[in-house]
């Protein structure tokens, strides 16, 4: 009987980590590629708000807790982790900046392949971070990507929008590296605080962290958005 409940409990976690695996490809092609459309229709604005969709799963996590014990907490994260995820979001909110930037002067191609780079920076601060150790596999990825990256920028004028100047297509370049190699140190970052965090790595938690990350990067952009007077 207890194996069969603990096998059960294992396919519902992996079925669990496929949708959510699911949900997270789906985020980051469709965010790209609308962000795209924004731009190829002429749009002219970088800063971009968002609204933290996963306070819905948060809500039904606490229900369930709230069934299975009356008592149970409504927040589990401990202000240590607060200011940690707080840290987080900020950087995330500037790196969605340099990322929109970027997506704005280069061609969608062009960028994406930029970011995917961001493979390399992660492999670095990762095992600077928290120790991730370095195969074969991840040093060929690396290497390619990165070198793409590099051949992309060395050849500036062959796919360069129309009308768009050496120093503003230079500007998009650098600005979507500057996006990759953040978005390099971010995920090492979010990893290193779920090993620092001194209590269960739950679900909820996990989603507590990302609730908070998401708040702070809304609230940059809110900020940058004023400044630029977006909301006129």
């Amino acid at each position: 009987m207890d194996v069969e409940k603990s096998t059960g409990v294992a396919v519902e976690k992996w079925i669990f980590l496929i949708i959510n695996c699911i949900i997270l490809a789906i985020g980051n092609c469709g965010g790209s590629l609308i962000m795209c459309l924004y731009f190829i229709h002429d749009g002219k604005r970088i800063w971009f708000s968002n609204w933290p969709v996963i306070l819905i799963p948060l809500i039904v996590s606490y229900t369930r807790r709230r069934r299975a014990n009356p008592r149970a907490k409504l927040i589990l994260m401990k202000p240590r982790l607060f200011v940690a995820a707080a840290v987080i979001g900020i950087l995330t909110g500037f790196d969605n900046y340099l990322y929109a930037y970027g997506v704005a002067k280069l061609p969608f191609s062009t960028s994406a392949l930029i970011i995917a780079s961001q493979l390399a920076f992660t492999a670095v601060f990762a095992y600077l971070l928290v120790k991730q150790k370095l195969t074969a596999y991840w040093i060929n990825a690396v290497v390619l990507l990165t070198v793409g990256a590099a051949v992309l920028g060395l050849h500036t004028s062959g796919d360069r929008p129309d009308g768009e100047s050496n120093k503003e297509y230079l500007t998009g370049f650098f600005m979507t590296v500057a996006a990759a190699v953040l978005y390099g140190l971010i995920l090492p970052m979010v990893e290193y605080t779920y090993k620092k965090a001194k209590q269960p790595v739950t679900y909820t938690l996990v989603m507590e962290i990302q609730l908070v990350m998401c708040f702070l990067a809304n609230d940059c952009v809110h900020g940058g958005m004023l400044i630029n007077k977006d909301f006129q």
